[in-house]
């Protein structure tokens, strides 16, 4: 007999006892082998709409097979409900994983993996026209052994109770504000109650830099301030990483350079700047129509009905001309953004201005991005393809320009 189980023994045979938003979990021997159970509220058994509730979810629950949905049966007793009992396992809840090792949370990738293991069995419920509600650390559990996260009982079942705060009771702060209220529940209340959880899980102040503004939006209290679904809160953090580590990949390259740049100009001679010529910039198409050329002009006219069929624009190319006005319109947002950390005066700065101006200048191109995209009608997928894109091309030219020449100007 382990400790847990010595504890367990002294207390009725039952071990770590957490209290649900249905009943307390715990586990318990049952015919000799140790199994999770949840002993329903006593007030709770004793309404008929839970009940209800109850024994619906329990029909379902069948019926959910996915590998982090934990299955399980319900026990009545004189036909009253009592408790249910949980498949086999050794499952503890998240909550209890953080008080016995609160170091797990700083592991490699802990945050990555939790959110996206949320966002799976997420998505997969949302299918099913299930949504979880309240993701506490107290409703999340964890399968010993290697973590793989697990959800039991989901609040979208329990939507006819009419005291909504005193059922989720002390997890009432991870439930979206509209559920509460006696409100519709959607995918966006799961998205805040997520994005609470994550704020739980690690300090708000202490969430890595791509968190810290999908969080933020996650929260919203307005549902139509929030992202529409879990995975759009996935992909903007994945989004948020790759343009930071563009940025700052790009930023410490040219540190780098300038320190070899200058080592080089203090032991060779300096030499007369080279000027470039460059050639006269086209004309834009765009641009000859509004000052007045007519498209004959251009020899771009058609004559002929036949023909008028073939003239009009497709739906291809409102798409083409929508993408061609986010690229130039962002593009020229980018170069003026980035402007103000790709300068001499910046390449000074220490390294805690250094990371404090970085994050700034990326949430200033995360928002222009988002207003561009709504504006344009591009698809949000393709938006941040395009902006990234940007951002890179951008960067390597900055960093060559200022790479290019030495403390005096002195081109290389």
């Amino acid at each position: 007999m382990n400790y847990e189980e010595l504890l367990a023994a002294r207390n009725e045979g039952k071990q770590q006892k957490t209290h649900l938003p249905i009943g307390d979990y715990y586990r318990e021997q049952i015919d000799g082998k140790w199994r999770g159970v949840v002993e329903v509220h006593e007030e709770l058994s004793q309404n008929l709409a839970f009940t209800k509730a109850l024994e619906s979810e329990c029909e379902q629950n069948k019926t959910l097979n996915h590998s982090r949905q934990l299955h399980f049966t319900l026990v009545k007793e004189q036909g009253d409900v009592k408790r249910l009992e949980l498949a086999p396992g050794n499952y503890q809840t998240f909550e209890q994983l953080l008080k016995d090792n609160p170091a797990i949370v700083a592991g490699k990738d802990f945050l990555d993996n939790v959110l996206k293991d949320l966002v799976d069995i997420t998505s997969y419920l949302h299918q099913q026209g299930v949504r979880h509600v309240c993701y506490s650390p107290r409703t999340i559990f964890v399968r010993k052994g290697d973590h793989a996260l697990m959800l039991l009982s989901h609040g979208s079942f329990y939507q006819q109770l009419a005291d909504k705060q005193a059922f989720y009771g002390d997890d009432a702060q991870y439930v979206a504000p509209e559920v509460l209220s006696g409100g519709s529940v959607d995918d966006r209340c799961d998205v805040y109650s997520i994005g609470r959880f994550l704020q739980s899980v690690v300090e708000q102040s202490d969430l890595p830099i791509e968190y810290r503004a999908a969080v933020k939006k996650a929260v919203s209290e307005l549902p139509e301030a929030r992202f529409d679904t879990p995975e759009d809160l996935l992909k903007a953090v994945m989004h948020r990483r790759s343009t930071l580590r563009s940025v700052v990949t790009g930023l410490l390259a040219l540190f780098i350079a300038l320190a070899f740049v200058g080592i080089y100009f203090e032991l060779f001679p300096e030499t007369s700047p080279v000027e470039f010529v460059k050639p006269a910039p086209r004309q834009p198409m765009d641009d000859l129509l509004d000052d007045g050329i007519t498209p004959e002009e251009l020899g771009l006219g058609v004559q002929g009905d036949s023909l008028l069929e073939d003239t009009l624009p497709t739906q291809r190319d409102y798409d083409a001309k929508a993408e061609e006005i986010f690229r130039r319109k962002y593009e020229k947002e980018a170069e003026r953004i980035l402007s103000k950390i790709y300068n001499k005066d910046y390449m000074n700065n220490s390294e805690k201005k250094f990371m404090s101006e970085s994050e700034s200048t990326i949430d200033e191109l995360m928002k222009v991005q988002d207003e561009m995209t709504a504006e344009s009608g591009l698809s949000p997928e393709r938006a941040r393809l395009i902006s990234s894109q940007i951002i890179e091309r951008i960067t390597e030219q900055k960093k060559k320009a200022l790479g290019g020449t030495n403390s005096r100007g002195i081109q290389k």
